[in-house]
């Protein structure tokens, strides 16, 4: 009788035995996907890609090129190589100075965009007050308003505090027009941290400033990376506010220096190529030092919580 029982409950739901068990229809889509893109020939993927890089990568084979042969020189292999280039900018045309000035400018900008931010976003992500829709509008709608548009008014701004030809100014307006899409990024990492963490570490005692400290901060470390490393090298290579803003040579940044090789008649074609390689250099070294914590941040930011 009890055998009859369980075989009447077996024929009612069929597919419930751990040997008949049949995977969800999830894993046949994904196990579908996997299988079609084994299927492509090798060759349509590599071909595409190796396209796209040598057109990404001759500009600065060419750039490189003018920064290392001797003036005059046609050929198209980089031998023999001079640094005559790289001394005349760096000595000469005062970029050790511009150099310094951007590095300054792109360490305060990082700074105090990652603060701010993180503020900014942990309120948007933990609290809910009235404005908060429109306020979240507003920050969308000022990524449409271009930087040329604020000049005017940054300028009278400044001029009033008496912030011209100041590297502070360059470092507000920079951090200003970064702000708004940094708080919305920061936002979204935060909403992807469970807030049953805080809540127990809330209590065990902890504060809430203590909390975000301890429990949430570590594990913003890849969006923090992603977000800063951004606001570094807009403000690294903007060429437009420190342009207004600072007059004096020994306040310009290397996007200004840049220009300054650029005469009314002529081109250095040999020494604004070496300016490019110095100013191409320092962004190269921090995307290859942070590329795993970048990818890492991007795709926290784009799960949602």
């Amino acid at each position: 009788m009890t055998a009859a029982l369980v075989e009447k409950k077996d024929a009612r739901t069929p597919g419930t035995s751990r040997g008949n068990s049949a995977p969800p229809p999830s894993s046949h889509r994904r196990t579908k996907r996997e299988r079609a893109f084994d299927d492509v020939p090798r060759w349509q993927i590599y071909l595409p890609l190796g396209i796209y890089l040598l057109f990404t990568l001759i500009p600065f084979y060419w750039m490189f090129l003018f920064a290392v042969r001797p003036a005059g020189s046609t050929s198209l292999v980089p031998w023999p190589m001079t640094g005559a280039h790289f001394s005349k900018v760096w000595n000469e045309r005062s970029f050790a100075v511009f150099f310094q000035n951007s590095m300054l400018v792109g360490v305060a900008t990082l700074i105090a965009t990652t603060l701010v931010a993180l503020a900014g976003g942990y309120a948007l992500a933990r609290f809910n007050f009235k404005i908060k829709g429109a306020f979240m509008l507003a920050l969308l709608c000022s990524q449409f308003i271009p930087g040329a548009l604020m000049l005017v008014p940054l300028f009278e701004i400044f001029k009033n505090l008496q912030m011209i030809n100041s590297l502070g100014s360059v470092v507000i307006a920079e951090t200003v027009f970064q702000l708004p899409l940094s708080i919305i990024l920061i936002s979204g990492f935060i909403k992807n941290v469970p807030i049953s963490l805080e809540e127990a570490a809330w209590v065990d005692g902890c504060s809430r400033f203590k909390a975000f400290r301890t429990v949430v901060l570590p594990l913003l470390r890849p969006g923090l990376i992603a977000v800063g490393s951004f606001a570094f090298v807009h403000s690294w290579n903007h060429f437009l506010f420190a342009l207004m803003f600072l007059s004096e040579q020994d306040k310009q940044t290397i996007p200004v220096g840049l220009n300054t090789l650029i005469g009314a008649d002529s081109v250095d074609l040999g020494a604004l190529a070496a300016g490019g390689v110095i100013a191409a250099v320092p962004v190269v070294i921090v995307f290859a030092f942070i590329q795993k914590w970048l990818i890492t941040g991007f795709s926290a930011g784009a799960v949602k919580g």
